[in-house]
This record gives structure tokens, C-alpha cells and sequence, in this order.
């Protein structure tokens, strides 16, 4: 049988003093696209660390936690067998680095390409390709503090993809960005899920959830307070609990938005 992408079973993480997961069990498969709901807070965030191994959890008799089989990574394999799309990698990434530059990051695990980094010529070949496939073919040269926040959302997913990952997760994918680029970033999402690529998607808006996500988890508080199926989640009375306020749900065309 595949191994699970993730397994966690009972786990606690501890950030700034707070458990900011507690006790929360979880396994999602190889391939799937899932979506992890929750409001601002609700450890979502933290959870994506702690696949990416960012963060670890507390130690307990009867938690356990494997990633594709395994108890113990190598984060530089780990990360080149996920593709990560996050803003904190353009936080911490510097602002005269060119397009092209932070796709090829994606093969050393780093946010730039630095002197002890030697670039294949089947490397540029991918990067380009990977720029090409997001549309962004025209940013390959041009430096991150030029960039609009839509386009530097277009060069993470591209260094995202530049590994041939087999899942990618986004992390709040639509921070940051106006309804244009908010409608072109959910499409490159569907094109990527109905290529094969399992979809991790953590979000606080419903309307991220492309129709190829069928199932959900809904957080808050650090614990899983739903799973399962998108239609029996997204319902009024689920997503007035799990943000605090009398919700409305409106649908069209597979999408789910929450007033």
C-alpha cells in the first residue's frame, strides 16, 4: 500500500509558549486535495510547519507521527517531495533576487541562489519551464521588489512545481491579492489538481476551496472540529460555529462563499 502523505496521531505543538496544536490526529493520502479550514489563529499555519518540519511536536507516549512512511527526514529530501507555496518565503527572500533566481531555489531548498550552489543547464531548462506553465515566463529577469503581489505569487508556485513535487501545499494562497489575481491564482490551482498533483490548501476563505477539493477539515482552537466531505463541512450552522458569527453560504459554479 502508498504510505499516507501524512500521520498524525495525538500530536501537540508548542509556538510562543502556547500550544498552538493540541492533540490533533490527522491523515491525508498521497494524491489527495484537501482543504484545512479555520479562522486566523487556529494553528493552521503551524500544522504546515510541522509537515514541512518547521516545527516539531511535543514529546508524548501516545502520539506518533510518519510523513510518506516515515518517522525520520532528511528536510532537504522532505521539502524537494513537497512544493510549498507560502508569502513567508518572499518575506525572508531578498528583494534584488530576479524571477528566475527564485525558481531555481526551489531545487536547493533555499530563497536564492547562493555561490555554493551549482545550476545545472537541465535546471535553467525546468526553470524556465516551470515559468512558462504559470504564465510568468516574462518575470524570469525581473527583481522581487518589482514585482506586483500577484506576480510573486506566480513565481512561488513555479518554484513550487520546478522539483516535480507530488503534492503542493498553499499556505493562504490568496493573501495579499485583488479579485483578479484572486480568480487567476484558483485556476492554476484546478489545472495543477486535475494533472494529478495532490493539493493541500490551508485557507480562511471558503471561496479558495476549487471544486476539485472534495473533502475538508475544519479547525479551530488547535483541534480538528470537522472532517469530511465538502458539502456536509460547508454548511451554515458548521461555518457559523467554526468562525463565530451568524454565517450565509452561496454557491456557483462549485465554489462555496461564506457572508
Amino acid at each position: 500500500m502508498i504510505p499516507a502523505l501524512i500521520d498524525f496521531q495525538n500530536i501537540s505543538v508548542s509556538r510562543g509558549g502556547r500550544l498552538a496544536i493540541d492533540k490533533l490526529s490527522l491523515r491525508i493520502a498521497q494524491k489527495e486535495h484537501v482543504a484545512i479550514l479555520g479562522p486566523n489563529g487556529c494553528g493552521k499555519s503551524t500544522l504546515i510547519k510541522t509537515i514541512t518540519r518547521e516545527c516539531y511536536p511535543l514529546y508524548s507516549a501516545d502520539s506518533r507521527i510518519t510523513i510518506m512512511g516515515k518517522q525520520l527526514w532528511n528536510v532537504f529530501e522532505l521539502r524537494m517531495m513537497l512544493g510549498i507555496v507560502t508569502n513567508d518565503l518572499m518575506d525572508v527572500c531578498r528583494t534584488d533576487i530576479t524571477g528566475r533566481d527564485v525558481v531555481l531555489s526551489g531545487f536547493f531548498s533555499s530563497v536564492g541562489i547562493f555561490r555554493n550552489h551549482h545550476v545545472e543547464p537541465e535546471q535553467r531548462e525546468r526553470a524556465e519551464a516551470a515559468l512558462a506553465d504559470v504564465g510568468a515566463l516574462h518575470l524570469a529577469d525581473r527583481v522581487v521588489e518589482q514585482m506586483s503581489s500577484g506576480e510573486a505569487q506566480r513565481i512561488l508556485i513555479a518554484r513550487a512545481l520546478v522539483h516535480e513535487p507530488q503534492t503542493l501545499v498553499f499556505d493562504e494562497p490568496t493573501n495579499s491579492l485583488d479579485l483578479l489575481m484572486q480568480r487567476e491564482l484558483r485556476e492554476t490551482m484546478r489545472r495543477l489538481a486535475q494533472s494529478g498533483v495532490g493539493i493541500v490548501l490551508v485557507t480562511h476563505q471558503t471561496a479558495d476551496i476549487i471544486p476539485e477539493i472534495e473533502r475538508v477539515v475544519l479547525m479551530r482552537e488547535g483541534r480538528i472540529v470537522g472532517d469530511g466531505r465538502k458539502e456536509e463541512m460547508l454548511t451554515e450552522e458548521k461555518m457559523s460555529a467554526l468562525f463565530g458569527f451568524p454565517a450565509r453560504i452561496s454557491e456557483r459554479d462549485g465554489y462555496c462563499h461564506v457572508w
